[in-house]
């Protein structure tokens, strides 16, 4: 990272000089009312959303990453140690870098003892476990490096190094504060057992939650690796940006975000899909049929609602991260019915949704499959998904913060208009409601 920043930063630095004034794209009236919604505005180095191909993690597309990124030994699935250094670096690492990067982790996992006693103490059944969760990433804010360097006058051009060490010390910690809650919450507070430091950041996590299975342990090494990033304009990702630009430390920024993350339009997803799939079953039962699928389906929109997990605001095509799950479940679990059920699904509905002639993308998203196979596992507690989105989020937000610091970017800070001014430079006429008297 210190060899590769300055050069980064003057390519930047290059750039603006040259093209600093050269326009990006037309905002338009529905994009100031649409939430923003494809305005380009903002600047992420570490992924990339293309809406043909989906994710690219520093251009490097899911398959890709599948192949290139190292394994653990006997598993199929990439550690999601080496997509973090793929997003902080743009290389993809060794094997021994990814050991290296799992020790380190390992290491600084200890949490401070008031952390330990707020989660212990919090009346876990009636306290969601994101509460629990931003909560206790708030309160790790005691331990920034970043915000005790800044008090005593740290250099700017510094700042990046310290916001690493922060960002290190969280994903390190994040897996313990996520098992805690999830014990306390699901199992009667039975302890989490020590950190091995000779295993890998996942399966550390596995075993802390309670799970002793391998294929489990290797689903999540995939699903902490693909729900890591997603470019930066996604409420957690932007979130979280937006908090750090004002220069609070990353426990703080990274609480924020996942206080987003908790939203129903955001993190809440695959818990809804799961709901929607329990129903089919519960009224239309076991092997149905795909005309009885179709009458659902159609119900259930002119009712005015979603088939939840399929759409997305970028993508315009089948989400690469519901492939590789898919894929996934066809080799380890093909005959479970509720992944039968997934399958008819992905069958029935899109042609449905292109025939409305209102959605753009009628395809699955990652949040179709993924409580799915969770649910396989034994992992049936749907509240705590998001804690689990959470976690793989941090590899991406933590990355962008790094990178955010070693840029210099400024605090954020966008123009906001009433109508009437957005009125005047649309020059819109004959428009009553907003015409002043």
């Amino acid at each position: 990272m210190a060899a590769k920043i300055p050069k980064h930063v003057a390519l930047v630095k290059e750039f603006r000089t040259k093209y600093g004034k050269t326009p990006i794209g037309e905002v338009t009236v529905d994009m100031m009312y649409g939430g923003m919604r494809g305005l380009k505005g903002l600047v992420t180095e570490t992924s990339h959303l293309d809406p043909e191909e989906g994710i690219e993690f520093r251009n490097y597309s899911i398959p890709e990453c599948q192949k290139l990124l190292p394994k653990a030994q006997g598993g199929e699935e990439p550690l999601p140690e080496g997509l973090f250094w793929l997003l902080m670096t743009g290389d993809v690492p060794t094997k021994a870098q990814v050991d290296s990067l799992s020790k380190s982790w390992a290491e600084r996992a200890e949490l401070p003892p008031h952390v330990v006693t707020m989660l212990n103490n919090f009346p876990a059944q009636s306290i969601h476990p994101m509460t629990q969760l931003s909560c206790a990433m708030t309160a790790l804010n005691t331990e920034s490096k970043f915000a005790k360097a800044y008090s005593q006058g740290v250099k700017k051009t510094l700042y990046w190094e310290y916001v690493y060490e922060d960002a290190m010390d969280l994903i390190a910690k994040l897996p313990v504060v996520a098992a805690t809650i999830y014990r306390n919450t699901y199992q009667d507070g039975k302890g989490i057992g020590a950190i091995d430091t000779t295993r890998d950041w996942t399966a550390n996590f596995t075993s802390m939650l309670g799970f002793d299975s391998f294929e489990f342990t290797e689903l999540m090494r995939l699903y902490l690796t693909i729900h890591s990033d997603h470019e930066g304009g996604n409420v957690s990702a932007h979130t979280t940006h937006l908090v750090g630009s004002a220069l609070s430390d990353p426990y703080l920024s990274f609480a924020a975000g996942m206080n987003g993350l908790a939203g129903p339009l955001h993190g809440l997803a695959n818990q809804e899909v799961l709901m929607f799939l329990t129903k089919v079953q519960r009224e239309l039962g076991d092997n149905i049929s795909d005309e009885k699928l179709k009458e659902f389906v159609t119900k259930t929109l002119k009712a005015g609602q979603v088939i939840p997990g399929y759409g997305h605001a970028v993508l315009r095509k089948t989400d690469p991260r519901y492939i590789c799950q898919r894929e996934f479940a066809q080799k380890r679990l093909p005959n479970d019915p509720m992944f039968k059920l997934v399958s008819q699904v992905y069958k029935i509905v899109p042609p449905i949704l292109r025939a409305t002639g209102k959605i753009q993308n009628p395809w699955p998203n990652v949040d179709a499959h993924s409580g799915v196979l969770l649910q396989y596992y034994g992992m049936k507690e749907m509240n705590y998904y998001t804690v689990l989105f959470g976690v793989s989020r941090a590899l991406g937000v933590m990355a962008s913060l790094i990178w955010d610091r070693a840029m210099g970017l400024p605090i954020e800070r966008p123009k906001s208009l009433t109508t009437d001014g957005l009125m005047k430079l649309a020059k819109a006429t004959g428009l009553s409601a907003g015409e002043k008297k």
